[in-house]
């Protein structure tokens, strides 16, 4: 082994430094509820489609309760439309719900509407919130690009403080986030590399506008994934009416309903879209849902903001070098193109700090062609006996476990030295839930203690050799 016990010896935990770090991102700026049906971005038809088939599924239903599903407003919108399936006698009120406003009046489907959503219905079955234009989504990208943050040395310290990272790759993690596009990440397994990118993902912080869908040619993208966006609440949001736009957490004020925010933007933290093995190519290319005809957003679409890490790189079910071809447009334009089933192609923003993350050789992997393609490379080796000893001491405090120097060399002499075993960041975690493991059976307090050691390396690890 390359160490020695002696390098065990003890010493004081480094003190993160007290600054607080900045937050480099502007409050996002929703944009203003729409007035009426051009505001919108979306045409008649589109709209009345929309609100039947929503008629349609839910059997009755309120004014109120449909510009609640469709993030429209009621006044210069879905009275409209309704008017018009009413004029078309599409639709029929049955009464009223609890009032006399024409929001609680009741509408349903009449017969003659009927033949019109089954018609509908075989283009597109989406009958959930109104998407955005295409265009808008753009322009939104535009305006909250990840590349505009800054990101300096406390806000790397702060964010890192919780584990035990050293200064030489703090100051290669820095440069590497604020270049916000493309990382590479690569080293022994259970050393980090997972923690590393989930940590630049926090460290960025902020939050963008996204959209529940977007329309491009009367067909829908939905893009707000609940497993990949994370939505921050704000019970009121408000502003004066003369603003061209609402910004989030805004002092609460009495507005008008021109005045409140287009409900069908989220405010969201910046993505963290994470993915491994079981990414495919398929994937990274826009799904079309034959059954509900309506496309869904692939996950670099998802991510455009914030962070895309394709964690296992290699491990994919496609070859690593067909998923590298993927990337290459996008990595040098900062653009991709993705296609629709009729053919026509879309230009969108990549937008992301994309991360490899592999335990594997990256000779077998990439070629050096890909990577002069990615900005930084960084290795996250084994932990020095130093280090390790500081995550032990770490690990301990957060388990509630008694730290003993005796029990940390007892472990090293016998399950690492005299086996010829390496090092590993993820070691002192799990060795200490062995230690609860077999505490809790025996009845005993945890301790590191050579008997509990003894046994929680005997169940963790595989014997070699």
């Amino acid at each position: 082994m390359s160490f020695r016990l002696h390098e065990i010896a003890p010493s004081s935990a480094a003190t993160p430094p007290a600054s607080t770090p900045r937050d480099p991102t502007a409050i996002p700026t929703i944009p203003k509820q729409p007035t009426s049906i051009a505001e919108t971005g979306l045409t008649m038809g589109f709209l009345t489609d929309l609100v039947a088939k929503v008629i349609y599924f839910t059997g009755a239903i309120t004014g109120q309760r449909i510009e609640e599903m469709t993030k429209l407003p009621f006044l210069g919108v879905i009275d409209k439309v309704l008017e018009f399936l009413k004029l078309e006698e599409f639709t029929d009120i049955i009464g009223a719900d609890g009032g006399f406003s024409e929001r609680s009046f009741q509408y349903i489907i009449t017969n003659k509407g009927r033949l019109k959503v089954n018609e509908v219905l075989a283009r597109s079955q989406y009958a959930g919130p109104a998407p955005v234009p295409l265009q808008q989504y753009l322009d939104m990208c535009q305006r909250q690009q990840i590349g505009d943050m800054v990101i300096d040395q406390a806000t790397i310290r702060k964010a890192f403080s919780h584990i035990v990272v050293n200064e030489q790759m703090l100051d290669r993690i820095g440069p590497a986030a604020n270049s916000a596009r493309s990382l590479f990440l690569y080293g022994p397994p259970g050393n980090g590399k997972t923690t590393i990118a989930e940590g630049i993902s926090n460290m960025l912080g902020g939050y963008v506008l996204i959209p529940y869908s977007v329309e491009i040619d009367g067909q829908i993208i939905k893009l707000y994934d609940p497993l990949n966006h994370q939505v921050v609440k704000q019970n009121e949001v408000g502003h004066a009416d003369n603003s061209s736009s609402v910004p989030f957490g805004g002092a609460p004020t009495p507005v008008r309903a021109s005045t409140f925010p287009d409900a069908r933007w989220l405010v969201c933290r910046r993505p963290r879209v994470v993915v491994g093995g079981e990414l495919i190519l398929e994937q990274l290319e826009l799904i079309f849902d034959s059954v509900a005809k309506i496309y869904e957003a692939p996950f670099q679409m998802k991510a455009n903001g914030g962070i895309f890490l394709i964690d296992d790189f290699g491990r994919q079910k496609c070859r690593p070098q067909d998923l590298l071809n993927r990337w290459i447009v996008p990595l040098e334009k900062k653009i991709d193109f993705l296609a629709l089933q009729t053919g026509k192609k879309l230009q969108i923003p990549f937008d992301v700090l994309i991360i490899f993350s592999t335990n594997l050789n990256p000779k077998d992997l990439v070629d050096d062609a890909f990577l002069r393609r990615i900005r930084h490379k960084i290795e996250v080796p084994n932990p020095s006996p130093t280090e390790f000893r500081s995550i032990f001491q770490l690990v301990c405090k957060s388990k509630k476990i008694p730290y003993s120097d005796d029990g940390l060399r007892h472990l090293l002499q016998e399950h690492y030295m005299k086996v010829g075993r390496d090092l590993r960041a993820c070691h002192p975690r799990d060795i200490c839930d062995q230690i609860l493991d077999e505490a809790k059976y025996r009845n005993i307090p945890p301790s590191m203690s050579k008997e509990l050691i003894d046994r929680a390396c005997e169940a963790y690890f595989v014997k070699l050799g």
